[in-house]
């Protein structure tokens, strides 16, 4: 019989040191989208699996967990990803017709990590951009991305570029099933050249070439120019390389201390993304801090097919490890008592924004989660604040 108090594989609880840095950074990532213009909304954690998973793909139903609703016996989810609920929001309850700027921070919960070391429980902040199609809204939500994770200082950043446009239209010649493609993207995506070139070889000679020459496509700006010769010259293949060359060019300009490069083949994350993506990486984790793109056909599920584009910050609680965590604000001790002037003079205290932390009678000696620099005691029958 396990111990009572052991948690599922891959679960933990937040301890009040970290939590409270976790929560530092919720702060300040929804002060930041405010600041763009972002609104921010609140999705239920459950719903009906239907409306979770519409237009996502195989590897989000994979993740989610799904459970038998007592009240009407449908089948609910619960949220491995709020990209699709938000998508739900602006077409269904917003119904708005010009850009619509969402935002949001909460849990997000998988049936298998991601990774040895992942949650299985991860704190998700995202941001989305409603209704316009062009490159600005790319360049905005990479730039409110690089500007969180500046602020929150993480070192050497970098962030990588794709479209799913090139992978897409390389495969439209591929005479694969289901099955097999799935598998061939997935190759990609890891840079599995023996897989690859197996499956590749199934194919038409010019998606065989296309699938090869992807493998070694990713870098520094000469993947673009390689990409021209090497792709096959198809409209949606030459469109994605320049808007990705327009968007390197503009991240260069504003953020010089970020590394930009480019994976043409990566194709990880989620099965929505319709155009231009991107990962970003820093503070020497080989995961992805965050992710996103172009996902205009989701919004089709629930009535209004909008152009669409956001990102997520994968896990805020894996954000904070990587962090240097801020000094903590130093705290006022005051006694316990039954005195009315004491009591109104810690109200006064908390009401200005200290923190206050009362001596229980008997814990004297105890250390506590904040350190007091300051204590409040009586003088001539006045409380007031002195430096210890």
């Amino acid at each position: 019989m396990s111990s009572a108090w052991l948690l599922p594989e891959h679960i933990a609880d937040v301890l009040p040191a970290e939590a409270r840095r976790i929560e530092e950074l919720r702060r300040q990532w929804l002060d930041l989208a405010r600041g763009y213009g972002f609104e921010l909304v609140m999705p239920p954690l459950l719903e009906h699996l239907e409306s979770l998973l519409s237009g996502t793909g195989r590897e989000l139903n994979l993740k989610t967990f799904k459970l038998v609703d007592q009240l009407s016996g449908r089948t609910l989810g619960l949220r491995a990803d709020t990209t699709p609920q938000a998508a739900r929001i602006d077409a269904h309850l917003l119904n708005r017709e010009g850009v619509t700027r969402l935002c949001y921070c909460g849990p997000v919960l998988h049936t298998r990590p991601s990774g040895l070391y992942s949650t299985r429980e991860q704190l998700q902040f995202g941001a989305e951009i409603f209704g316009h199609a062009g490159l600005e809204a790319e360049l905005e939500v990479q730039e409110l991305a690089l500007d969180g994770l500046l602020a929150a200082g993480v070192p050497q950043l970098t962030i990588d570029l794709g479209d799913a446009r090139i992978v897409r239209s390389v495969l439209a010649g591929a005479l694969l099933d289901t099955e097999a493609l799935t598998e061939l993207v997935a190759a990609l995506t890891a840079k599995d050249g023996s897989t690859v070139r197996a499956l590749a070889a199934r194919c038409p000679a010019e998606t065989r070439e296309g699938l090869v020459a992807l493998l070694d496509l990713y870098g520094g700006d000469e993947v673009l120019e390689i990409a021209q010769r090497r792709l096959p010259a198809r409209g949606p293949i030459q469109a994605a390389l320049v808007d990705l060359a327009w968007l390197a060019g503009h991240l260069r300009q504003a953020y010089p201390e970020v590394q930009i490069g480019f994976d043409l083949s990566d194709m990880s994350g989620y099965a929505y993304y319709s155009g231009v993506r991107f990962a970003i990486y820093g503070g020497g984790s080989a995961d992805a801090l965050a992710r996103g793109g172009r996902y205009d056909e989701i919004g089709a599920v629930f009535g209004r097919n909008r152009p669409a584009v956001g990102f997520s910050v994968i896990d805020l609680k894996n954000l904070a490890a990587l962090v240097p965590s801020g000094p903590v604000r130093a705290a006022v001790r005051a006694p316990w008592a039954e005195d009315d002037a004491l009591r109104a003079a810690i109200r006064s205290l908390r009401s200005q924004g200290e923190t206050v932390v009362c001596i229980l009678p008997g814990h004297e000696q105890e250390t506590e989660e904040f350190d007091c620099d300051r204590e409040l005691t009586q003088v001539d029958g006045r409380w007031l604040v002195r430096a210890l």
